[in-house]
């Protein structure tokens, strides 16, 4: 049989008829000296199309390759499925090193013996408002943890809790889930204060640390609302209210 691609030499010069022609040029005992030169000038061809891949060969895994001519086989020889002994490549897999934006929920649910999440040197985002409040003003939680109005107030007002202008908080929250929320108002010398609460648009009463709603806000300085709502069922909400005074 012609030698006609590297994978067809015996290992061994040895014996009768082994390796006595190179793709049918004779290079046996007593060949004809004019066929040498052709012999190496084909041995070199297939070289090289062993090394650009065209041969139809493959080089074994101990020898230095990978045991196959194509790239899938390759893999599977070299223990390298993708999806199978290695992650397939996705755009959105989180690295520990590389700042991460996350628009769907997480949830780190931990177990009886770890907690799910510890977060150090977290922050929270504040939007910050040269506004009074005054009328109703919407809360939108997806957009900020704290809300800032440096402006003095110029009516009493209404807070609406929401998820934002096209999502309501009842669709972003589950039933069991609880957020907080504050609201930084400040105040000139004549105060006002936080006389309704709503969220997505439904009347709520807040249940007031201490017991009692306030019923005025402090001159002269900023009051701070926090609320921490507490989803109890389908569009049902507790929420627990705090006004302080910082000045």
């Amino acid at each position: 049989m012609a030698k006609d691609k590297i994978s067809q030499y015996d290992s061994t010069s040895a014996g009768a008829n082994l390796n006595t022609d190179i793709a049918g040029i004779n290079i046996d005992e007593g060949c004809a000296p004019s066929g040498i030169n052709n012999a190496i000038r084909t041995l070199m061809a297939q070289i090289r199309d062993l090394q650009s891949g065209v041969s139809g060969d493959s080089i074994p895994v101990a020898a230095g390759g990978t045991g196959a001519n194509t790239a899938a086989s390759a893999r599977s020889s070299l223990g390298l499925v993708i999806g199978t002994n290695v992650q397939a490549y996705d755009a959105n897999t989180v690295f520990d090193d590389v700042a991460s934006t996350f628009t769907a929920t997480q949830t780190f649910a931990g177990s009886t013996t770890a907690l799910g999440a510890v977060f150090q040197d977290a922050a929270e985002v504040t939007t910050i408002s040269a506004t009074a409040a005054t009328g109703t003003i919407n809360y939108d939680v997806t957009t900020q943890s704290v809300l800032y109005y440096t402006t003095n107030a110029s009516a009493n007002w209404t807070v609406n809790v929401r998820g934002n202008g096209t999502t309501s908080l009842n669709t972003l929250m589950s039933t069991g889930q609880a957020l907080t929320v504050v609201f930084l108002v400040t105040q000139g010398a004549t105060a006002y204060y936080n006389n309704a609460l709503t969220i997505d648009g439904s009347s709520v009463t807040p249940k007031y640390q201490g017991g009692t709603a306030p019923t005025s806000g402090n001159a002269s300085g900023v009051d701070a609302y926090s609320y921490t709502i507490v989803k109890t069922g389908s569009a049902a909400f507790t929420v627990f209210a705090a006004q302080t005074q910082f000045k």
